[in-house]
This record gives structure tokens, sequence and C-alpha cells, in this order.
């Protein structure tokens, strides 16, 4: 049976979006990989036909190129394809599994991000964003230039911090004369940002100010 010939659910692509990728069986998967079939088999059983060539799906870890093309139906392209997914699977295997820090407090924040905005010669505003558990769920430079009420929007920030499903965020911009005294408008932004974060709830926790080696937390200096 061809591609065509299948029923709109039975087809990889479409099972995937339905069900999910985890729902797909290993020759709907390499499937989904190879495209197309041939001029003779569909897609699934090309497939079905590469798979069947090894004893253990894990052989096909150290499969050739050559191999590959060896096979009725697998071109270079094809076989291109296949080594490539592999060769990815291969490294994300490889890589370590990083703990997320957690940001328990205004030193721990300062702490994350020194050493990459004590020497900005701009004002950047960056945002941290937190689980429950005040776990570092993502991180992000959301706006570059003087702080102002006009340009640091909460629109941006909280859209993000949606979109992490955070549940708290702590924020930070650098002052580039290395003084991380806060200004009036420094005050105004985070007093906006908390009163948007207390509405929508998504508390705003701190707002840092970053210096040559120092730092300002406006919340431990009852600034809100």
């Amino acid at each position: 049976m061809f591609m065509k010939e299948m029923s709109y659910t039975e087809r990889p692509r479409e099972r995937l979006q339905q069900k999910g990728v985890s729902s797909l069986s290993n020759i709907e998967l390499l499937a989904i990989i190879l495209e197309t079939g041939s001029k003779t088999e569909s897609v699934v059983d090309l497939a079905n036909k590469v798979i069947t060539q090894f004893l253990e799906l894990s052989e096909m870890r150290n499969v050739t190129l050559q191999e590959l093309t060896q096979i009725n139906g697998i071109g270079i392209a094809k076989a291109a394809k296949v080594l490539a997914a592999i060769e990815f699977s291969k490294r994300i295997g490889q890589q370590k599994v990083v703990e997320c820090p957690v940001i328990r407090g205004p030193q721990d924040g300062a702490n994350l991000v020194m050493k990459e905005m004590r020497y900005l010669s701009q004002e950047h505003f960056h945002c941290v964003f937190l689980s429950t558990r005040n776990k570092l769920l993502h991180r992000e430079t959301i706006f570059i230039g003087s702080l102002n009420s006009s340009v640091v929007h909460p629109r941006e920030i909280f859209k993000q911090a949606m979109r992490y499903s955070a549940a708290s965020i702590m924020c930070f911009h650098n002052h580039p004369s290395g003084d991380a005294s806060p200004s009036h408008q420094d005050v105004a932004v985070t007093k906006r940002l908390k009163k948007v974060g207390e509405l929508i709830g998504i508390p705003l926790i701190d707002h840092i100010i970053i210096g040559n080696n120092t730092f300002t937390s406006l919340k431990q200096e009852g600034y809100f």
C-alpha cells in the first residue's frame, strides 16, 4: 500500500500530529525521516525493509553510508538523512544533564549574571524565569538601552514568563558607570512590573541592579 492509499489516520506524519511522536513504531519513525518511498514501495515499506536488515535496532548506531546505499531504494540523499538522525541522537545522549540552579535570594541572582553584565557598555534588562521551587527555567535579555518605562514594557516580560510557565521572575539591569545605586526611573519601572506581576499571578521577586562587582537588590533595600 502506497502512502496516498493509506487512510489519513494511518499515515506516520498525521499520526504523530494526532497522537504524539511516542505513539509511533520504529518503522513509522524511520518513514518520517526517509520522507518518500521508491517507485515500487511506499515509504513505510521501505522503512520496514531498512530496519529488517538489522537483528537489533541498536546495530543501526554504527551503520555506514555504503551499507545503507546497498539497500534497494536507498540513495545518497535518504542514507544521509538516516545517518544525520543517528548522529544527532548520539550527540543528545552524550550531553551531560546540567542541574538547574536554584535562585534563593539576591546573592544567588547576582552570582548568576555578574560576570556577563558587569562590563556591558550599554544598559541591558535581563530576566530570570523561575519555577515554583525557584529553579531556573529560562533566562533572557529582553531590552537593551537606557532604562525607562516606555522601553521596559511588562507585556514582553510576562509574555516570556507565561511561555515558560514561570511561577515568578527576577529582573536585572546593569549600570555601565559601575554604580549600582537605583535611580527614580529604576524604582518606577520596578513598581510597574510588581503591579502587573501581582495582577497576573507571576510575582516579581526582585529587581537587581548590577554595578562593577557590586549589586543592589531593590527588594532588599525596601523600594517595593
